[in-house]
C-alpha cells in the first residue's frame, strides 16, 4: 500500500491514533493550531506550516519576496482561526547552495516584512541544503480562554459566514493575501462564534472539517457565496484552496448584533447549520439542492 492510496485525511488520522498526549494538552491534532494549558486565563497555541517548492509556489511565477509573505501568513490565518494572537516564531530554509543569494534575502525579507506587521518574534531556526526551496515556520501564539473558538463548536440553527471573497488563489491571491487576525480578533472578542476556521484547503473541505470535527450537517446557498471576479467558476471557486478566509458559525441572535459591526474584510452569510444526517448540501440557484462532497486541495 503507498501513501497516495492512503490520502492525507487518512494519513493524519493513521498517526493521531498513536499519539498519547498528557493532561497539560487542551487540544491536539484535529483543529487549526494545538492548544496548551498556560496560564489561569489564557491558552497556548502552537503551529507549524511547511510551504514547499513546486507543491506550494513556483519559483518562476513568485518573487522570493511574496514566498517568505506567504510561508508566515499561513501560520497566523491558523492562530487568527483560534481567535487568538501571534507571538513567537521559528524559521526553517532548505535551500540550494547554488541559488543566488538574492533568493534566500528576498524570502527573508518577505517573512520579516509580515512579522513586523503583526508583531510577531522571529526568534531562530535553521538551515540545510535542498535541491528544492523550503521553508517551514513554526509558531507560538496566545488566546484568552474565554475567546478561543475551535472547530468542533458547530450547534443546529448556527448561521455560516465567510469573510472576503472566494477563488482568486490560482490568480496569485495565494502570495498577496493578509491574515484576517483583525477581523477574527474583533469577532471573538465582541461576539460568541461557535466554530472557526481558515479556508486554506477549500471552502466545502473547510467547512466539512468544521462539521466533521462538530457532528453537524449544513446547507450553504450558492447565491450567497461572495465568488471573486477572478475565480474561473463556481465549482472551482468552491474547492481550489489558499483563500486564507475566515470561516465561522454563530447563532442567529449573535449574527443580528454582528451585522452592526464594521468589519476591516465584510463578512458574507452563505448557509445554516443543520442536523449532521444532512450532511454537505448545496442550494443551487436553479433551486435544486445536491449533496455535496469534501472536494478540496490535498497533497495525496
Amino acid at each position: 500500500m503507498k501513501i497516495c492510496d492512503v490520502g492525507e485525511i487518512s494519513l493524519i488520522r493513521r498517526f493521531s491514533k498513536k499519539i498519547r498526549l498528557d493532561k497539560t494538552v487542551v487540544k491536539g491534532s484535529g483543529d487549526d493550531t494545538a492548544v496548551i494549558k498556560w496560564t489561569p486565563d489564557k491558552y497556548l497555541l502552537y503551529t507549524c506550516d511547511m510551504l514547499v517548492e513546486g507543491a506550494h509556489f513556483r519559483l518562476a511565477k513568485a518573487r522570493p519576496f511574496q514566498i517568505g509573505w506567504k510561508a508566515l501568513g499561513r501560520n497566523i490565518s491558523d492562530i487568527a482561526a483560534m481567535g487568538g494572537i501571534p507571538r513567537y516564531a521559528v524559521v526553517s530554509m532548505g535551500i540550494d547552495p547554488e541559488s543566488p543569494v538574492s533568493i534566500a534575502d528576498g524570502v527573508v525579507n518577505g517573512i520579516l516584512a509580515l512579522a513586523k506587521k503583526f508583531k510577531v518574534n522571529i526568534v531562530g531556526g535553521d538551515l540545510s541544503r535542498s535541491k528544492k526551496l523550503i521553508i517551514d515556520i513554526s509558531l507560538i501564539g496566545e488566546v484568552e480562554k474565554k475567546n478561543l473558538t475551535l472547530r468542533s463548536g458547530a450547534k443546529i440553527g448556527d448561521l455560516v459566514f465567510v469573510t472576503g471573497t472566494i477563488g482568486a488563489s490560482q490568480k496569485g491571491k495565494h502570495l498577496n493575501f493578509t491574515p484576517r487576525l483583525d477581523e477574527a480578533r474583533a469577532l471573538v472578542k465582541k461576539f460568541k462564534i461557535n466554530s472557526m476556521i481558515d479556508v486554506s484547503d477549500g471552502l466545502l473541505l473547510d467547512l466539512w472539517r468544521i462539521l466533521d470535527a462538530s457532528k453537524v450537517g449544513a446547507r450553504i446557498y450558492e447565491k450567497l457565496v461572495p465568488i471573486s471576479k477572478n475565480a474561473g467558476s463556481f465549482k472551482k471557486a468552491i474547492s481550489e484552496g489558499e483563500d486564507f478566509e475566515l470561516l465561522f458559525t454563530m447563532t442567529p441572535k449573535e449574527a443580528l448584533k454582528a451585522a452592526k459591526m464594521k468589519l476591516k474584510t465584510p463578512a458574507s452569510l452563505i448557509g445554516q447549520i443543520i442536523d449532521g444526517e444532512n450532511g454537505l448540501r448545496l442550494a443551487q440557484k436553479d433551486g435544486v439542492e445536491r449533496l455535496m462532497e469534501a472536494k478540496g486541495f490535498l497533497h495525496f
